[in-house]
């Protein structure tokens, strides 16, 4: 299964929760926000929010500044 992540084609075997995506990409969920096919999902739905077949995913990592 072939997903876009950040822009770049990404395959995936099955689909995943968001939760799984971030696992599976050791990416910590309460450092970064999470966007499907130009909707933000919320943090309390990455469990259940399915990621399918040609979703286009972007991955955005909050950076601190000062």
């Amino acid at each position: 299964m072939k997903i876009r992540l950040n822009g770049k084609e990404y395959e995936l075997d099955r689909e995943l929760s968001v939760k799984e995506l971030l696992e599976r990409l050791q990416i910590k969920p309460q450092t970064v926000a999470v966007e499907v096919n130009l909707n933000i999902v919320k943090k309390a739905d990455y469990e259940n929010y399915i990621i399918k077949e040609g979703d286009q995913v972007e991955v955005v990592s909050f950076v601190g500044g000062g």
